[in-house]
């Protein structure tokens, strides 16, 4: 369409008029919306029928910046640092399960994409909930249930005549809800009374939330209550799992396809690290490893689309709006835009961010893998210095190949996903 009609094209969805926006500089000010005339869609609805979190990324307004405020101390940079021990701890027995199926014949085939969603449900469930980290891989499996119906339910809710059919999954989605959300509370609850016998390890996640949330209603802010400190364990879940193990999967697809910069990266690990989990220092001196991940990102963004709308009627560039259009911010188009990216732009080039984003970009915002603005991802540090600590142990120990099984097939499930999976021949090193 874009290819037909131009770089700003009007669509219908249902009686909803969108507008699709690749300009760099209307993209800016619809996300930074600074007039407050560009808010997201109302989600929380769906989201809640989906079973999937209802938290920060639903909210607008007051009430997102408040939530905002009180979830920032679990990401700040001296917590995420102090979370590298168990992303290490989970990345190294990946490691020891992939050489164990290697054995003796000194190589082996995997599906990467499955293994790679097991190790990031791992380190989320470990940063999150520390001590109970079994019982939040068992959460966590039940999210992942949810997801795949909630994709299921997607399906049917876009074609008008089968809305309102009522699905034979409706029950199991519901009873699948509601042991979630018992387990969580569960979970929380155990929590909080250690907090108050002052017994409790607030390292995780978890407990850097509720310690946040308890100082926040001790100064009289407005706090989280119960079932809002759930739906944000649900959102650690869905956000802090899907995103990481695609960017890890399609890193390994494309390195598969791009052996040279497989060395190249591999030689990096070994000069910095050594056969040594990375510190943080070292995860920041791996300058290819950084440029191979943004090429990645702009390549297969987990997310392809964003949405917003129209608050009141408002003047974007030359055009008039009316409140309550959709605006459509199509991520992947915008990342293999041949117009802002060059002839070369669905093409593998780490080296187009040598210099960093900014050069790469050429300062137009035109890259945005984790969104942009004041509602950039909240947790992007965390996924990617997860992503190079599994990359940088995965490389000390093995190379990689594409397996004559593959079948490249990305498309979108929520995020963007290998559909046959990512078939991967691993040597020993």
């Amino acid at each position: 369409m874009l290819n037909t009609m131009g770089k700003i094209c009007l669509t219908w969805s249902g009686k909803t008029p969108q507008l699709i926006l690749v300009e760099p500089e209307m993209v800016k000010e619809v996300l930074s919306n600074k007039s407050g005339n560009f808010p997201i869609p109302d989600v929380q609805g769906l989201l809640k029928v989906l079973g999937l979190g209802t938290g920060l990324p639903g909210l607008k307004g007051e009430e997102w910046a408040n939530r905002r405020r009180l979830i920032n101390p679990a990401f700040h940079m001296e917590k995420l640092k102090s979370l590298l021990p168990l992303f290490a701890s989970s990345c190294s027995e990946l490691v020891q399960r992939w050489e164990k199926s290697i054995g003796p014949q000194g190589s082996c085939e995997l599906d990467v994409w499955v293994e790679l969603q097991n190790l990031t449900a791992d380190v989320i469930s470990r940063a999150a909930f520390g001590s109970s980290y079994e019982e939040g891989k068992h959460i966590f499996q039940m999210q992942k249930k949810l997801e795949e119906m909630a994709a299921e339910l997607l399906n049917v809710l876009s074609i008008p005549v089968l809305r309102f059919v009522k699905m034979k999954k409706n029950r199991r989605r519901e009873e699948l809800k509601e042991k979630m959300t018992s387990l969580l509370s569960k979970i929380i609850e155990k929590r909080e009374q250690e907090m108050k016998l002052g017994t409790a390890n607030n390292d995780d996640l978890l407990g850097i939330l509720l310690e946040s949330n308890k100082n926040h209603r001790e100064y009289g802010s407005r706090g989280m209550t119960r079932d809002e400190i759930i739906e944000e364990c649900k959102v650690f879940y869905s956000a802090g799992h899907e995103s990481t193990s695609e960017l890890l999967t399609w890193t390994m697809v494309l390195l598969s396809m791009n052996p040279s910069w497989q060395m190249h990266a591999r030689d990096e690990v070994l000069k910095v690290c050594g056969r040594h989990a990375p510190s943080f220092d070292n995860l920041a001196q791996l300058k290819i490893m950084t440029m191979i991940i943004y090429e990645v990102l702009r390549l297969y963004p987990p997310a392809v689309m964003l949405g917003r709308e129209t608050y009141s009627t408002v003047k974007l560039g030359d055009i008039t709006l009316p409140a309550g259009v959709g605006l459509v911010v199509p991520i992947l188009l915008i990342h293999h835009d041949h117009t802002l990216w060059g002839d070369d732009a669905d093409k593998f080039k780490p080296e187009r961010f040598s210099e960093g984003v900014a050069n790469a970009t050429k300062n137009r915002l035109m890259f945005l893998p984790f969104s942009w603005g004041p509602r950039i991802c909240i947790g992007q540090t965390f996924a990617l210095n997860e992503a190079k600590m599994a990359l940088a142990m995965i490389l000390q120990s093995f190379t990689f190949e594409l397996s004559p099984s593959y079948t490249h097939a990305p498309h979108t499930i929520l995020t963007l996903q290998p559909q046959y999976g990512a078939q991967i021949i691993l040597h020993k090193l």
